[in-house]
Parts: structure tokens; C-alpha cells; sequence
């Protein structure tokens, strides 16, 4: 367990995190994305010692901080830049390339802001008037947290796995299921905002890829959380929520649920995107070993170039059409329709699917020397067959909701 009392955090005792109050309002997309790119050769330097530590490196952290892409789509009013989602996406593309973890932990984390931004007014001010920069992980596997209502708030106990970036962050949004009795049915979903005094970190990531996530295990034990510090899922449908009072812009405005696999799909089109240059770069130079013949010159590898290419542009293509449609609808003040809820999460995992496919034929060209240690092809293979694990990406979940939903099957949970 951590000594530290809620409120108080790791900018009291680490230079890891900024020292003065810096505004990102009015940094646009364009910008942030540059500032993004002059990060990736540093970034690609540490991506061994990234998996080493099996977490973010503290000079990683603090680059990500000094460029303001954690706070990506934080509130402009407290000093974030409040950025489109697509530019999310775009900014874990680029350092997806050269380095998936660290990728996966900025669209988690710059994500957290976003979702933190839904939140009572008052929590709201009780992190970000301690610090803009603070870090918050989150383990989203409602079923293996319970809780009960109680004068004031909820008591909580669970041990949840997977919350990326852990190490890196003073607090945790851990979901849970709301039981009148203990065997009973679950009434609500909630999110419980705890300080990482209150949580104990068990460490248990060892993964065989996005092993520099730091995806550790959190565990609580009866713990008391203030009603202020817990959120229905329900808030996060796209609706007004409790935040709407603050921030009624058009980032606060979106689904966030339907969203959700964009904070994390830029991550894979960001290895498919790295294993293309990667591989098609070395086969321009390379003679095939069996024959000493260039493989370029190979009709096999050209057509495979093409299909990779072209799984990559389409799947860049569906994740940004999506980001405009939500953004379009939220300005128009519009409420996103239960249809294009279902789309978002269909187009997330067939996006997904491509890149996967993209990196896959990748590896196929790159032969044995794609296996070496010393190869990026290996991390971005692995990288991606663990980020395409996710369930936001599953076919099998996501697709069956949208399949149900257009043969007039039974509808879809009713958080989305």
C-alpha cells in the first residue's frame, strides 16, 4: 500500500511531473502532432528500457508532459489543449511506431482527463486544483469490483486486472457492479475515483507483448468512496452528465462509451504503420536468402506490399471518419443516435482487424530477420497481437452487438 494521503501525490516528491501550472489552451491539432513527431526519435531510443522496466520510463513521462499530450482533451477552461479525438488517435499512431507501450499509455491516460472531465464539478477541482498534470489509471472490468450504497457514498472491494500505467499515476477510476445484496442482481455500473493511498498495487504484469504498459493489478478492501468521487457508467452514453455544468463543450458532448476503442485504436495503426515503413524500407534493399534474387523484385511481395498498404489507408480512414461524425454531431448540439453508437464500435474492431491483418503480411516479408531482438518488427508484432486482445476490439462482441441491432435481434446493453 502507498503512504501518501489523498490529495497529495507524486509532484511532491518526483521531478517527473512539472513544477508550474502550464495552459495547453489554444495549442492546435496541427501543432500538438508536431510536437508529437519531435518526441519519437527519443522515444524510439527507450523502447527497450521501456519493456525492461515493464513501465513508462520517467523521462518518457516527463517528455509527455512537457509537450501537454497527456492533456490532449482536457477541459480548455483548467488549461488543456481540448482537442478533437482524432488527434488523440494521430499522436499514439506516431509514437505507436516506434514503441507501442508508450503509445498505449498516453491514449489511457490522456483518455482519463477526458473521462474526468464528466465528473462532479467539485472532483473535478479537487485534482486539477492540486495539479493539471496529475495521472489517473483506470481498470474498466466492472464484474470484478462490487459495491453498496451507504450514507454518503459506497463501499467498494475488488482486485481488478489491467490497469495500464499504474505506476506512472495518484489515482485510479476502478468500475464496479452496485448490489443491493451481495447475491443479488447488479442494479448500476459506477466508476470509483481512488487515491493511490487507498489501493494496493500487486504486481503481476508479465506479458509477452505491451509489456512496457505497467498493466498491473489494483486491489481494494471495503473501502469507503464519497458519492462526489463515484460516476455512473450511464453518464458517459453521450447525455448530460454531471460535468455538463462546466463543461458543456463539444468534446463533453460525445458518447464516450461508443468512443471508447479510439483512445486505444491509434495505437494499432500506429504498428501497422511502423511495420510497413519498417519492412518495406529493408525489402528495397534486401535479396531474398534462398535465392540471392532482390525482393523487390518478387511479384509475391509486391502484391502483399499493396494489400498491406491499402488495409492501412482504410483502416486510418474509417477511424477518422468516425472521430468527424462525432465531432460533427456534438457541435451541431445532437445527440449521437443509438445507430451510429453501434457503427462507432463496428468500425473500431474492423479498423483494428486491418491493421492486424497489415502487420501480419509484414512479418511475413521480413522473414527471420524480423525475429531479432534488435528488430522493431518483433515489438510491433507482439505489440500488436496483445493490443488486438482488448475487448473494445473483439468481433465477437462488438460486431454481434451491431449484427443484432440491424436484424432487429435484441438491442445492445444500456449503458452505450
Amino acid at each position: 500500500m502507498k503512504s501518501q494521503e489523498p490529495g497529495k501525490g507524486r509532484w511532491e516528491q518526483s521531478p517527473t511531473l512539472p513544477a508550474e501550472r502550464i495552459s495547453f489552451a489554444g495549442v492546435d491539432g496541427a501543432e500538438m502532432i508536431k510536437r508529437t513527431r519531435r518526441l519519437v526519435p527519443a522515444i524510439a531510443a527507450r523502447a527497450q528500457e521501456c519493456e525492461r522496466l515493464r513501465r513508462m520510463p520517467e523521462a518518457t513521462e516527463r517528455d509527455l508532459h512537457a509537450a501537454g499530450l497527456f492533456r490532449i482533451m482536457q477541459p480548455a477552461r483548467v488549461g488543456g489543449a481540448e482537442l478533437d479525438l482524432a488527434v488523440l488517435v494521430d499522436a499514439c499512431a506516431e509514437i505507436a511506431r516506434v514503441c507501442p507501450s508508450t503509445a498505449w499509455n498516453l491514449g489511457n491516460l490522456a483518455s482519463h482527463h477526458w473521462m474526468l472531465g464528466y465528473f462532479p464539478p467539485e472532483t473535478q477541482a479537487e485534482l486539477w486544483d492540486v495539479s493539471l498534470d496529475v495521472l489517473i489509471a483506470t481498470s474498466l472490468i466492472f464484474p470484478n469490483g462490487r459495491g453498496h450504497k451507504v450514507d454518503g457514498g459506497y463501499v467498494v472491494t475488488g482486485r481488478w486486472p489491467l490497469s495500464s500505467g499504474i505506476d506512472n499515476c495518484d489515482w485510479n477510476m476502478l468500475g464496479f457492479m452496485v448490489r443491493e445484496q451481495d447475491d443479488g442482481p447488479p442494479v448500476d455500473q459506477r466508476f470509483a475515483l481512488v487515491h493511490r493511498s487507498q489501493y494496493e498495487v500487486i504486481d503481476t504484469w508479465h506479458a509477452a507483448g505491451l509489456s512496457g504498459t505497467g498493466s498491473q493489478d489494483v486491489a481494494v478492501k471495503s473501502l469507503f468512496v464519497p458519492e462526489r468521487r463515484t460516476l455512473t457508467a450511464r453518464a458517459f452514453n453521450g447525455k448530460s452528465h454531471p460535468g455538463s455544468e462546466v463543461n458543456p463543450t463539444p468534446v463533453f458532448r460525445l458518447p464516450l462509451l461508443a468512443l471508447g476503442p479510439y483512445v486505444l485504436s491509434g495505437v494499432m495503426l500506429g504498428c501497422a504503420q511502423g511495420a510497413y515503413e519498417q519492412t518495406v524500407g529493408a525489402a528495397r534493399k534486401r535479396n531474398a536468402t534462398t535465392t540471392g534474387l532482390p525482393m523487390g523484385g518478387s511479384q509475391a511481395v509486391q502484391i502483399k506490399v499493396a494489400e498491406a498498404s491499402a488495409r492501412i489507408d482504410a483502416a486510418e480512414m474509417i477511424m477518422r471518419r468516425v472521430c468527424d461524425h462525432a465531432m460533427a454531431v456534438a457541435r451541431a448540439g445532437r445527440e449521437a443516435a443509438h445507430e451510429d453508437k453501434l457503427r462507432y464500435r463496428r468500425d473500431a474492431f474492423f479498423s483494428v482487424r486491418m491493421c492486424l491483418e497489415a502487420v501480419d503480411i509484414m512479418m511475413g516479408i521480413a522473414g527471420s530477420g524480423g525475429l531479432y531482438l534488435t528488430s522493431n518488427m518483433q515489438r510491433l508484432f507482439r505489440d500488436a497481437h496483445a493490443a488486438n486482445a482488448h475487448v473494445m476490439f473483439s468481433p465477437d462482441i462488438q460486431g454481434a452487438l451491431f449484427g443484432q441491432h440491424a436484424l432487429g435481434m435484441a438491442g445492445p446493453p444500456p449503458l452505450l
